[in-house]
């Protein structure tokens, strides 16, 4: 799976710390989701989401493996 929360958080002008106090999670949550190190749960992905005013499927790419 790939995000484009980085993308995301850059034309929101918001930092990482900024996101991660606005969906309750630790900076360094936000810093491996963006490396792809960490899956979100449904809930922190729709909280994302939710901040970017996007649905799930337009934050997180699923790529289907071969």
């Amino acid at each position: 799976m790939t995000n484009r929360i980085k993308e995301l958080r850059a034309r929101e002008n918001l930092t990482q710390l900024d996101l991660a106090k606005l969906v309750d999670v630790r900076r360094e949550t936000i810093v491996f989701l963006e490396k792809g190190k960490y899956n979100p749960s449904l809930k922190l992905a729709y909280d994302i989401s939710k901040i970017f005013k996007l649905q799930i499927e337009d934050v997180f790419i699923f790529v289907k493996e071969q």
